[in-house]
């Protein structure tokens, strides 16, 4: 058993302003996560009255994604030198003002750059949002906030297609952008009324080249990632590759020399951080392969509707619904460890029930086994943040954010670039026999991964340590 304790200042804002600073961040959180899954379903529209390609149309997901991940370390690095509120209300502003620029576009190249912007302001939110969690609630409930957290962002992720589907139908695509301008409105208010406006944490002057380094190598992976899933831009992805690397070996060698580093590599001296953020990386690899390949399973391979496949597919976030709460109280009591090695297990017993799904599939058969995998994964990801952030010193815990938005960011492109892999060498057009080959293998895959981050999760219970006092 391991008990919390809070040290000296770390009991964050008095109650009423815990809640409201907890408003703030769930607000900038349901928009981000309602403008990835919306935009998603919409590019078909976008694409017919925009008059180009798909191929062209799948840009405006590309671009956010693309200026998020570039983003992610350098507005880590900058929070702990601004603040978590001057660093949160600007990220807002951005994704605020370019969700209704957006929504004002009238070409794709119009809606491609104030993407870029949006993806911006997303990464300064995304990057710092645990961290201000941590800043303003003591560690001792840090895991029933994160727990509350993951119950927002399920339950965000079960409504969206079914609001992005309503939307669509009635007013058009351009108010799946407009909807962010009332709720980033509130977040902003909320933002500056209640966060402290902290003085500068660090002195040191900002690691310029680093940011370079780390963008190019964060960027040339994610480029990488949607080349590999081209049959036909192999060479493009192998160059991507090599940067990536290069930039990496380049960012690495910087991070030791610097004096004052972009992203401290001290944080992963501790080893129940570093196997934490191991696991983490594996497990989203494992949902970024089931998110892409259940789609083509139900559709191609089943022969259900978009809209029944979307319906399918609620089963899982209402998997995490019920147990992430229960979960993350749990971990501000026992070891986060252990409940999130419980998790994987159950995510591991999902993700095999998955693809041992018969030939021909009913609803009900389908729909169970995503509960189980929801409630896996549930009761692992809250318990998991917890011990990421626990497990950094809180005048560090603004990199410490920002390395878990990079290991669930990355993880999932991974593992969607898998999937892309998969299909272009085991799956031919109209043939639904090697499409089911090729998801399955692609699930069998996600089960080795979510065993991979089972691994390192049973590697860091020997850290475990009792606390007292």
């Amino acid at each position: 058993m391991e008990l919390f304790t809070d040290k000296p200042g770390d009991e964050g804002l008095p109650g009423r302003q815990r809640a409201l600073a907890m408003i703030a961040v769930m607000t900038s959180t349901t928009m981000a996560v309602f403008d990835g899954a919306m935009v998603n379903i919409a590019l078909p529209q976008i694409a017919r009255l925009l008059n180009v390609t798909a191929g062209n149309a799948v840009w405006v997901v590309n671009a956010y994604l693309l200026s998020t991940a570039m983003t992610l370390a350098i507005f880590a690095a900058l929070a702990v030198r601004t603040g978590f509120r001057a660093l949160f209300a600007a990220g807002l502003g951005l994704f605020t003002l370019a969700s209704l620029g957006c929504a004002m576009s009238t070409s794709l190249e119009m809606l491609v750059t104030l993407r870029v912007l949006q993806g911006m302001g997303g990464a300064a939110t995304l990057s710092i949002a645990p961290a201000i969690l941590r800043s303003v609630f003591p560690t001792r409930l840090l895991g029933r906030i994160l727990g509350m957290n993951a119950l927002l962002i399920a339950t965000a992720t079960a409504l969206s297609p079914v609001a992005g589907g309503a939307l669509l139908a009635t007013v058009g695509w351009q108010w799946l952008f407009a909807i962010n301008i009332p709720l980033g409105f509130i977040a902003i208010m909320l933002t500056l009324r209640v966060l402290p406006g902290k003085p500068r944490l660090t002195a040191g002057p900002f690691d310029v080249a680093g940011a370079v380094m780390s963008a190019v190598m964060l960027g040339a992976v994610i480029m990488a990632a949607d080349a590999f899933s081209r049959p036909d831009a192999l060479h493009d992805a192998v160059a991507y590759a090599a940067i990536a690397v290069f930039a990496g070996l380049a960012f690495i060698r910087r991070q030791q020399r610097a004096s004052h580093p972009l992203l401290p590599l001290t944080l992963f001296a501790a080893p129940r951080f570093s196997l934490a953020a191991l696991t983490s990386l594996a497990s989203f690899i494992s949902q970024g392969i089931t998110f892409v390949a259940l789609p083509f399973l139900f559709q191609n391979v089943y022969g259900y509707s978009a809209f029944t496949a979307a319906l399918l597919f609620t089963t899982w976030p209402l998997g995490i619904i019920l147990i992430a709460p229960h979960a993350g109280r749990l971990a501000d009591h026992y070891a986060p460890a252990v409940i999130s090695t419980v998790g994987l297990c159950v995510f591991a017993i999902g993700l095999m029930l998955l693809a041992l799904l018969p030939n021909q599939a009913q609803m009900w058969d389908i729909s169970w086994r995503g509960l189980v995998c929801g409630i896996g994964f549930g009761c692992f990801q809250s318990p998991n943040n917890r011990e990421i952030m626990a497990n950094a010193p809180r005048e560090q815990s603004g990199y410490a954010s920002g390395i878990l938005a990079i290991m669930r960011t990355f993880g999932q492109c991974l593992g969607a670039a898998l999937v892309g892999v998969i299909f272009a060498v085991c799956s031919r057009p109209g043939a639904p026999v090697q499409d089911a080959y090729a998801i399955r293998l692609g699930l069998w895959l996600a089960t080795a991964a979510t065993l991979l981050a089972l691994f390192f999760s049973l590697s860091r219970i020997r850290f475990v340590q009792v606390k007292s006092g």
